[in-house]
C-alpha cells in the first residue's frame, strides 16, 4: 500500500464490483467499527459549493450503512441514499427508516436530469467507473450544483499508524513505491477525479478514541480484508489486536485521519 491507501484501495485478484459488494457480509460490523466525519468537513462543504446543506436536494452515492447519509440529513439536506449492496441497503433502512432509498450506483443513476444541487460520494468514488459517474453527475445536478467527494484518510504522521501501514503492505505483498508521497501528499489525486471538472481539495485532519476492539473490526471490515479468506484475515487481526494491547494498555485506541475532500461545481 501506498501511503494515502487503505485495506479497501490495496490490489487483489477481484474486481471492483465484486470487491465493492464484499461489504454486504460485514454490513453491521461496518456500520458500528467504521469512523464518521468531523463538524469541519461538512463545514467545508458548504465553503467549497456555496452554499448550506440545509434544503439541499442531495443524492448521497455509495452510501453503504448510511454513516455520510445521516451526517448530511442532521445538517439539513433533502437527502436520497444510492446503494448497490443489499447487505448495506438493509443496514441503512435500519438506521435511518425516513432517508430515502435507491438502490443503485454513480454509473447509471436513476434520476432526472438536473434534479439535485449536490451529489456527495463518501468513501465510494473508487468503486466506480469515473468516466460513466462523472457524466452522469454532471447530467443529474443543477447550474451550480456540485460533486463532493471524500475519503477518511490514516494519518501516517501519526508513529504507531505509519507502523500498522507497513505490517499491512508486507500482509498483503503490496511494495511501497520509490515515488510515494507522504501523508501530505493529497490522495485524491489517485483517484481518477474527471479531468474535465475543476475540483477544488481541502484537507481535514481529525481523530476519535475508540475501543481497541471497535479498532480492529474497523480494520476488518475493508475489502481487502472480506476478500482473502476468513483463516488468513482472522490471524492477522489476531496479531495485530496482541500487538496493540501491548501499545496502548487501556485498551483505548486514538485513530487518526485526515478527510480528503475534493469539490466541483457544475
Amino acid at each position: 500500500m501506498t501511503p494515502t491507501q487503505s485495506p479497501d484501495t490495496t490490489p487483489n485478484h477481484l474486481s471492483a464490483p465484486s470487491r465493492a459488494l464484499s461489504f454486504d457480509r460485514a454490513a453491521a460490523q461496518y456500520a458500528a467499527a467504521r469512523p464518521g466525519y468531523p463538524d469541519a468537513l461538512l463545514d467545508a462543504v458548504e465553503d467549497l459549493t456555496g452554499r448550506p446543506l440545509r434544503g439541499a436536494r442531495t443524492l448521497d452515492v455509495g452510501a453503504g450503512t448510511g454513516i455520510s447519509t445521516r451526517r448530511l440529513h442532521d445538517r439539513g439536506a433533502r437527502i436520497v441514499a444510492v446503494e448497490p449492496g443489499p447487505g448495506m441497503a438493509a443496514e441503512l433502512r435500519r438506521a435511518l427508516p425516513d432517508v430515502p432509498l435507491v438502490r443503485g450506483d454513480g454509473n447509471r443513476l436513476p434520476f432526472a436530469s438536473a434534479s439535485a444541487d449536490l451529489i456527495t460520494y463518501a468513501q465510494s468514488w473508487h468503486w466506480t467507473d469515473p468516466a460513466r459517474s462523472a457524466a452522469e453527475a454532471r447530467r443529474i445536478l443543477r447550474p451550480g450544483g456540485a460533486l463532493a467527494l471524500w475519503w477518511n484518510v490514516a494519518d501516517h504522521t501519526v508513529p504507531w499508524v505509519a507502523d500498522q501501514d507497513a505490517r499491512l503492505r508486507r500482509f498483503f505483498r503490496v511494495e511501497a513505491r520509490v515515488d510515494d508521497r507522504s501523508a501530505h501528499g493529497s490522495a485524491v489525486q489517485d483517484r481518477d477525479l474527471p479531468p474535465d471538472l475543476d475540483f477544488t481539495h481541502r484537507r481535514i485532519p481529525w481523530t476519535r478514541r475508540v475501543r481497541l476492539a471497535t479498532h480492529i473490526d474497523n480494520l476488518g471490515s475493508h475489502s481487502a480484508f472480506l476478500t482473502i479468506g476468513d483463516d488468513a484475515a482472522r490471524q492477522f487481526l489476531a496479531e495485530e489486536r496482541a500487538r496493540l494491547a501491548s501499545d496502548f494498555p487501556d485498551g483505548t485506541v486514538e485513530e487518526a485521519y485526515v478527510v480528503e475532500l475534493s469539490v466541483a461545481v457544475r
